[in-house]
């Protein structure tokens, strides 16, 4: 019984959650614009991929009914039609130029840089996240210091509290603005890894001596999940990934109070 009312609710909404949940099976809720992109382009691609399908068994159906031994004992003449050929040599080639299109406006916006308000440098390594916010300078500060960096380790069973998900929950968030442009610089100390977040649309890898970049663009406030996704080790599973986005001002107090504690 439990088992129907997961899979029942699960279809009924959708997986419209900001980190996975039981017998889930659509995506997570988009924040982002090129998350809701992924998703249209997804659905898109499905629908053409139904009407084919409904087309081909049909059609398969409709032959194997048609000429077979018993309804038709006389084989007749195989005669070519140029007409029926072009019909579906064109026909794909159409459908797969509307993908084709939608997927280079999409490949952009995904390597698009606008002008970041923010940015923040993830590092890779075995078996945590270290975060550098390098864009806040104060008086005082010493050439070449970020005066916010910490590192994210993930919360062991034991030290959970009620309403954190296991596995999931670190010790620090990334705490980033909303309606903000963001940039991400990738890298990795050891090994490659992969920073992931499936409700911002975010899955890029962070390879040693190498800075990749990415970009966000969080339409609302809330806490988005996310792995490492690339296997880089015996703790692979043990090194989550925890976004919270939260509005300008709050965002500015946290600024003022990690920059506090730093100095």
């Amino acid at each position: 019984m439990n088992f129907l009312n997961n899979l029942i609710l699960t279809l009924i909404t959708m997986s419209k959650a900001d980190a996975p949940i039981a017998w889930q099976l659509g995506f997570q809720d988009p924040a982002t614009p090129v998350m809701e992109g992924i998703i249209d382009l997804h659905h898109d691609i499905w629908a053409f991929m139904t009407m084919v399908s409904i087309f081909v068994t049909w059609m398969l159906c409709r032959t194997l009914y048609h000429f077979n031994k018993k309804s038709n004992p006389t084989p007749e003449k195989i005669v070519h039609g140029a007409t029926l050929e072009i019909v579906w040599t064109t026909l794909p080639a159409i459908i797969l130029a509307f993908i084709a299109f939608s997927s280079f406006a999409l490949l952009y916006s995904l390597d698009e840089i606008v002008d970041p308000a923010v940015t923040i440098k993830v590092v890779g390594a075995q078996w945590y996240w270290h975060y550098e916010y390098s864009d806040y300078i104060y008086p005082g500060n010493e050439i070449g210091v970020t005066p916010i960096s910490f590192d994210s380790y993930m919360i062991a069973d034991d030290d959970l509290e009620k309403g954190h998900l296991r596995l999931l929950e670190v010790d620090n968030r990334v705490v980033v603005p909303v309606h903000t442009h963001l940039r991400f610089i990738l890298t990795a100390a050891d090994v490659i890894h992969s920073w992931a977040i499936p409700s911002l649309g975010i899955k890029t890898d962070c390879v040693p001596g190498r800075l990749n970049q990415t970009s966000a663009f969080i339409k609302r406030e809330g806490i988005y999940y996310g792995q490492c996704s690339e296997i880089c080790g015996v703790n692979h599973a043990f090194m989550p990934i925890v976004v919270e986005a939260v509005g300008l001002d709050d965002y500015i107090n946290w600024v003022a109070q990690k920059i506090e504690e730093s100095a």
